[in-house]
């Protein structure tokens, strides 16, 4: 019998994206099928199940891959909301993000509110990595931030605890009820994994806007969704259940998996 052999990224997203890529391409027949009760706990099945195998196969610290700056091809892709119109964003910007703060809420002993210039102040990690978007490209760069984990100790996150909740400075969704700010989340497994950063840098220069400017997620472990742009506020929490629909994000709440896996 010939053996195939199969590597931990390609196993993990044959899992994990074949919902997710149903989901992302935004096709009519996905919205139909995942109002259907049945479709939709089989997703949620399989979205479980990549989350415990990735956590079953991989420890805790088990790292992406990282590249080296001969990998670096084109310039990092952008793709979703590359030019926030809302107000408040517009006016950071004009400032150049002088009066923008990082709060850090929740579940925490000392709420913090940090400039860029205390977050350029702490130590930093560059990596380069890979970026996998879920509609099907990737692209390879170099960034530099505050590890995540660096931030939680210094706010003291409290023991009930389970999730960074992101939430962010652009409109994902208008509507006469008001607009819908972007939010994602992950566990605090992946909070603090090392290569998770608050990503200021990109390719040894300031994050451009179209790349999430003044901060964005990174999580080197997941699709890119799980990365949100225009970050301003983490939220620690012991569950979804105040968070929009309940699901964990903005996608997430529409159909998509909350555990992105790669």
């Amino acid at each position: 019998m010939q053996k195939f052999q199969i590597s931990r990224r390609k196993f993990l997203s044959a899992a994990g994206i074949g919902a997710s890529g149903l989901a992302l391409s935004g096709c009519d027949v996905f919205d139909g099928l995942a109002r259907d009760s049945a479709v939709r706990g089989f997703m949620e099945g399989a979205n479980d199940l990549t989350y415990r195998v990735q956590r079953l196969i991989t420890g805790r610290d088990a790292l992406a891959q990282e590249f080296t700056e001969a990998d670096i091809r084109q310039p990092q892709r952008p793709n979703g909301v590359t030019a926030p119109d809302d107000e408040v964003y517009r006016s950071l910007l004009r400032n150049d993000f002088a009066d923008w703060r990082l709060e850090i809420t929740g579940l925490v002993e000392k709420p913090l509110s940090l400039s860029r210039e205390q977050l350029l102040a702490m130590p930093s990690r560059t990596q380069i990595t890979r970026h996998d978007c879920v509609e099907g490209w990737s692209c390879i760069a170099k960034w530099t931030g505050v590890p995540l984990s660096l931030v939680l100790d210094e706010a003291k996150v409290k023991p009930q605890a389970r999730y960074a909740v992101f939430h962010c400075l652009d409109s994902i969704e208008r509507s006469l009820a008001g607009d819908i700010k972007y939010y994602g989340s992950v566990d605090l497994i992946d909070a603090r994994h090392p290569q998770t950063i608050l990503a200021y840098g990109l390719n040894g220069k300031p994050l451009p806007v179209e790349n999430g400017a003044p901060l964005r997620v990174r999580v080197e472990r997941q699709l890119g969704y799980k990365m949100p742009k225009y970050l301003h506020r983490i939220e620690l929490v012991d569950s979804f259940g105040a968070i929009g629909r309940g699901k964990g994000g903005y996608w997430e709440d529409n159909g998509y998996d909350w555990y992105g896996g790669i």
